[in-house]
């Protein structure tokens, strides 16, 4: 999710087209951590890995080094801000770019370039991340997101055949961003209708925004840093709403996060909160901004629990080649809060196998598996290497 200020001169039209004679396009994607990642080619340098992002409003570089690898001359500095607890910065905004996906090329494409890496995405992914790829990828191309097969298809418009067996959600097109418009039943049976950002570059399954005039009917509820900002860290809590339907399909007990309130609510679109990839990748996706729609057709994880971290571990990769695993926060009351692990406190192994052998990703499943479940860990801490055996605990 990003605002950014500062950027009135944008006065050309900025979108990608397929190169000439195709009217469709494949490429390959991958989920990582919740997150589709493409790879693209700017000014002829690369491949960079690109998250797919449709909460953001145009093309975001997280990786400050580029600025000198494209030979990017003409910089031009805006203020950015977003949902976080600092304050909002400055980037770069370039001229357009040279962007090409294989048989995808831009058109006075432009981004926001980073003066300092606030994300930490290669980190989180343990993979290199470059940037955000958001609305002008959508803006004049059909877009089909498959899951099953991590194929990304982009038509021209008018050249996709009216898709068989999916179902066509309207969207409205606001700020940049797709909204589609939502029931959520909440704990004591009453529902509200929510216009919601369709938002693949979130992770969670819900989140709805700070409501003062009308709050959100919750039961159960633990405070919870909800993600990172452009700004900082994003604190709030987290609990579960009863159902969410999307079109006719309905979701029961789904995790939504509930973000605190900033002083500053300039930055708060006319939204009751957003749509993440934890809802939206248990359905094969087509984008049609030009008409307004969302095709949506279920795959066989539709009906899967949502479930949560149950370590209360977060964290990162880290080393030369992303294959450390280094604890960067321990929730307050949870499992490994009780043991006295710590920030910085390294995790060596999980159950004999060494996590440089895995992917965040497998750590990430191995810590949501099972409420009571037992994993015995090597940790590196405060300068001792130690065995703890810690039970996952389902806190909400």
């Amino acid at each position: 999710m990003l605002i950014i200020f500062g950027c009135s001169g944008r006065g050309y039209a900025q979108f990608f087209q397929l190169t000439e004679g195709r009217n469709q396009v494949s490429v390959p994607f991958k989920v990582v951590r919740n997150m589709v990642i493409i790879r693209l080619k700017i000014n002829n340098n690369g491949p960079y890995n690109f998250i797919l992002d449709t909460g953001v409003g145009f093309m975001v570089i997280t990786e400050p080094s580029l600025v000198d690898s494209l030979n990017i001359l003409d910089r031009r500095t805006l203020k950015l801000a977003g949902l976080g607890e600092g304050d909002d910065f400055d980037a770069f905004y370039t001229s357009p770019l040279n962007i090409e996906i294989p048989g995808i090329n831009s058109v006075g494409v432009s981004a926001a370039i980073f003066k300092k890496d606030h994300f930490g995405l290669s980190n989180y992914a343990g993979m290199p991340i470059h940037g955000l790829l958001g609305y002008e990828f959508f803006n004049r191309l059909v877009v089909k997101i498959n899951f099953n097969d991590s194929t990304l298809t982009a038509y021209r418009p008018g050249k996709m055949k009216t898709p068989r067996k999916y179902e066509a959600l309207p969207i409205t097109i606001e700020s940049n961003k797709p909204f589609l418009k939502t029931c959520v039943r909440f704990c004591d049976n009453s529902e509200r209708k929510c216009k919601l950002i369709v938002d693949i570059g979130a992770g969670h399954p819900l989140s709805l925004d700070d409501n003062n005039a009308n709050p959100w009917p919750t039961q159960k509820t633990i405070a919870a840093n909800l993600g990172m900002g452009l700004t900082g860290p994003i604190s709030g809590e987290i609990s579960r709403v009863r159902q969410l339907d999307i079109g006719k399909y309905s979701f029961t007990n789904v995790l939504s996060s509930f973000p605190a309130k900033r002083g500053d609510d300039t930055f708060i679109a006319e939204r009751d909160g957003n749509l993440g990839l934890d809802v939206l990748k248990r359905f094969i996706l087509i984008f049609d901004y030009s008409n307004g729609l969302l095709y949506v057709k279920p795959r066989t994880n539709l009906k899967e629990a949502f479930e949560r971290d149950m370590s209360g571990l977060e964290y990162y990769a880290g080393g030369d080649e992303l294959k450390r695993i280094v604890i960067s926060r321990v929730e307050p009351g949870s499992a490994s809060d009780d043991l006295g692990l710590a920030k910085d406190d390294e995790i060596l192994s999980v159950n004999f196998k060494p996590v440089a052998n895995m992917s965040l990703e497998e750590l990430d499943h191995i810590f949501r598996s099972g409420d009571g479940r037992g994993l015995l860990l090597e940790i590196y801490h405060d300068k001792q290497f130690t065995r703890v055996i810690l039970t996952l605990k389902r806190r909400i």
